[in-house]
């Protein structure tokens, strides 16, 4: 029986689900929407609007591997405040990060829609700014998004960045001090193992952002989202499933991973593709401090990527019980 949303409902929440209604909306559709706009108006007379973006799109085309163009006012849109109290979503601090230094942060988990990422860091919805002053975050997104005319820009203007080694060397190495690299290192793997009360990271063998942090000199922070994985259901997809085999074969064709995920719906609680109303608290764990290393060892790679490692642990046992998750569950890496 579907349950609907009740009519009195304060105009505060309904803002609140209008903000991320426009997300969701934002990553699953916009940019299809916009490649199917710039062909269309090929087709029209306004096709010169197309021509002239093309011309802009090949000047600009090295933008979102130099940092991005990060927009301060975006970052600071109200309606990023609204999506924050949706759920609601909150930034938690446990050790400075110094300005002079340059920093690599890994996010955990993936979820479904790194919501927490993208709140976190490319909006100062939850604070990033006044958490860490002198501290400019830039989160990595799968360079495909960056292939949509105009979506590419829109994304851009929060900090997004492409994730190659490219743009990593451009942040680390080139725009001074007092940037934050941040990576989902599960990537659009992980989402498949993303629902609730499970704790599941892939992390075992993703070892190239402990090698940057080594060729850079840059100092490794790990991050933990509690409750990242309790916004979204998430259809049954156990590994060797027909199901997740499909998937994991279209995640190598096409770059994304497709999760079945299901949540609640704009007027009525029973389906749809909106997040649950569920806490997400996003702790950064303090700096593992990294000795510049222009040719790392394998064996140095792996000794800072088991550091990093037991840092997380260490970041998610000390937590976990003030997010009523039982003593007995931890961390499961593949």
């Amino acid at each position: 029986m579907v349950e609907f949303a009740p009519l009195s409902v304060p105009w505060e929440r309904r803002i609140q689900t209008f903000a991320v209604l426009q997300w969701v909306f934002s990553f699953l559709a916009l940019g299809q929407i916009c490649i199917g706009l710039f062909v269309g108006l090929l087709f029209t007379r306004f096709w010169l609007l197309s021509v002239l973006y093309s011309v802009w799109w090949f000047l600009d085309r090295d933008k979102p591997r130099q940092g991005g163009r990060r927009i301060e006012a975006f970052r600071r849109w109200t309606i990023w405040k609204y999506m924050k109290d949706y759920f609601p979503v909150s930034l938690v601090k446990t050790a400075e990060l110094d300005p002079s230094r340059n920093y690599i942060a890994g996010f955990h988990p993936h979820g479904v829609l790194a919501t927490g990422a993208f709140l976190n860091l490319c909006t100062e919805s939850t604070g990033f700014s006044s958490l860490f002053p002198g501290i400019h975050p830039h989160l990595m997104m799968l360079n495909l998004w960056f292939r949509a005319p105009f979506f590419r820009d829109y994304i851009m203007c929060s900090g997004l960045v492409t994730s190659d080694k490219e743009s990593a060397a451009y942040i680390l190495s080139r725009k001074g001090s007092g940037n934050l690299l941040a990576i989902v290192i599960g990537g659009a793997q992980e989402a498949l193992d993303a629902r609730p009360g499970t704790h599941m990271l892939l992390l075992r063998n993703r070892k190239g952002f402990v090698r940057l942090a080594l060729t850079y000199g840059a100092d490794l922070v790990p991050i933990f989202s509690f409750g990242e994985n309790e916004v979204f259901k998430q259809v049954e997809n156990f590994s060797g499933s027909w199901l997740r085999r499909i998937q994991n074969q279209l995640q190598k064709i096409m770059g994304v991973s497709l999760p079945l995920f299901h949540g609640r719906g704009v007027f009525q609680y029973s389906f749809g593709l909106m997040p649950y109303r569920h806490p997400i608290t996003t702790i950064v764990g303090k700096p593992i401090k990294v000795q510049k290393t222009l040719h790392p060892s394998e064996e140095e790679v792996n000794q800072l990527h088991q550091h990093y490692i037991r840092e997380l642990c260490n970041l998610f046992e000390a937590h976990k019980l003030k997010f009523n998750i039982p003593a007995d569950q931890h961390l499961e890496f593949q």
